[in-house]
C-alpha cells in the first residue's frame, strides 16, 4: 500500500462521515447574499452571456448562476445579462466545453472530471475518499493548488473562474441495498451496471468495487435507469433529488465516496472581448457566486436525503466501519492513479486536508 493512499485512508478513517438523524432544516433560498460592491457608470459595451448547466432550474448550480447573472446586471446597470440554460439544453460537460473553446457559447459550468482531458491535475478531485470533510475539501478548492489548476486552462480556449461544489457522491440503484463493497459486486447475481462520468479515475473506482462502470453523459442517465439499460448512478443527494431519479431508483447508499467540485467557465474569446474592468467584475462575480453556491449545496445536502426518503428511497446509512470496507477495497486507486496526476499534487492536498482536521 503506498505512503499516499495509507494517509488519505487515515485521514478520512479519523472523521465521523456518519450522519445523525436529527431533522434537516429546508433551505431557505429566497434570500441570496445582498449585491455589493461600486457600480461601473462607464458604458464599455453591452454583452449577453449564454451560460449552459448540466442541473435543473431548482438545483444550487442553478440558483448560484442567477446570482452571478444578478451580481453582473446590478453593477453594470444592465450591459452584461447573463441568460441561464439549464437540464443540459445546450449540450452536456464535454459538448459545452468545446463549445467554449470555438466560442459558440460563453459560459458553462461542469464538473472537475470531465474537465481532465484539459488539467489532469484535476483527476485528484477524482480519488475516493481524499476530502473527508467539506470544511477540508473548500479549503483545498480555495488553496494555491487549485488556483494553479484554475490557471492551467490558459491556452486551452477556457477562462477557468472558480471552483464550487458539486459534492459528495451517493451510490443508488434499482436492485438491492448496498452496505458493502460485496453489495456492489454481487458475487453470486453480478456487479451493478453503474453510471459514471467520463472519467477513467471514476472508471477505476467502481471496477476495483466490482461493478459495471459504464460512462454517460448526464442527460441521458434517467432515461438509461427508466428503461433498464443501467442499474443505478453516482451523484450527491441534492442533484438526485433535483433530477427526480427517486423515480426509477430504489435505493440509496451514503458512501461520500468522492467529492467532486464544479468549475464556472468563461470562452476564452468572450473574455477577452470584455473590456479589463469587466473582466475583473466577472471574476470577483463568480467567486461571490461560487462562494453562495457552495453555502446553497451544504443546506440542501442533508435535507435532500430526508426528502428522497419521504419519496421512497431506501437510504442506508453507513457507519464508520462500513466505509472503511469501501476505503480499502478501492485503496488500488491510488497506486494506480497518483504518480498519473502527480504525487506532489496529491501529498499538497493532503497537507491541506490534515492542516484542516488538527485545527
Amino acid at each position: 500500500m503506498s505512503a499516499i493512499w495509507r494517509t488519505s485512508l487515515t485521514l478520512a478513517g479519523a472523521a465521523t462521515l456518519t450522519v445523525g438523524m436529527a431533522q434537516a432544516q429546508e433551505p431557505d433560498l429566497s434570500d441570496p447574499p445582498e449585491i455589493d460592491g461600486e457600480v461601473i457608470t462607464e458604458d464599455l459595451g453591452s454583452h449577453t452571456l449564454r451560460l449552459g448547466i448540466g442541473l435543473a432550474e431548482s438545483s444550487p448550480q442553478y440558483l448560484s448562476s442567477q446570482y452571478f447573472a444578478d451580481i453582473l446586471d446590478e453593477r453594470t446597470e444592465g450591459r452584461i445579462s447573463v441568460e441561464v440554460f439549464p437540464n443540459s439544453q445546450l449540450g452536456d460537460d464535454v459538448q459545452m466545453m468545446e463549445m467554449l473553446q470555438t466560442g459558440s457559447l460563453d459560459m458553462s459550468y461542469p464538473s472537475t472530471s470531465p474537465a481532465t482531458t484539459y488539467v489532469p491535475e484535476l483527476a485528484v478531485f477524482d480519488l475516493p475518499f481524499l476530502l473527508p470533510t467539506r470544511e477540508a475539501a473548500t479549503e483545498v478548492m480555495k488553496s494555491d493548488v487549485a488556483q494553479e489548476m484554475l490557471d492551467s486552462f490558459e491556452g486551452t480556449g477556457i477562462k477557468a473562474l472558480a471552483f464550487s461544489e458539486n459534492g459528495y457522491r451517493q451510490l443508488t440503484n434499482s436492485v438491492r441495498p448496498v452496505d458493502s463493497p460485496e453489495d456492489v459486486a454481487g458475487i453470486d447475481v453480478g456487479g451493478l451496471t453503474i453510471r459514471t462520468m467520463e472519467n477513467d479515475v471514476q472508471l477505476s473506482i467502481w471496477e476495483a468495487l466490482g461493478a459495471n462502470p459504464t460512462p454517460m453523459a448526464f442527460g441521458e442517465v434517467f432515461s438509461a435507469m427508466e428503461q433498464g439499460v443501467i442499474d443505478g448512478q453516482e451523484n450527491p443527494w441534492s442533484t438526485i433529488l433535483t433530477s427526480n431519479f427517486h423515480e426509477v431508483q430504489d435505493y440509496g447508499s451514503e458512501t461520500r465516496h468522492v467529492y467532486t467540485p464544479f468549475i464556472l467557465m468563461m470562452s476564452e474569446r468572450t473574455w477577452d472581448n470584455l473590456d479589463p474592468q469587466y473582466q475583473d467584475l466577472v471574476q470577483e462575480a463568480a467567486r461571490k457566486s461560487a462562494d453562495y453556491e457552495i453555502q446553497l449545496a451544504a443546506e440542501y445536502d442533508d435535507w435532500s436525503r430526508e426528502q428522497l426518503e419521504e419519496r421512497g428511497m431506501e437510504i442506508t446509512r453507513l457507519d464508520d466501519e462500513q466505509v472503511a470496507e469501501f476505503q480499502e477495497a478501492v485503496e488500488g486507486v491510488y497506486d494506480e492513479w497518483a504518480p498519473e496526476i502527480g504525487e506532489d499534487v496529491v501529498e499538497d492536498v493532503q497537507s491541506i486536508v490534515e492542516d484542516v482536521q488538527s485545527e
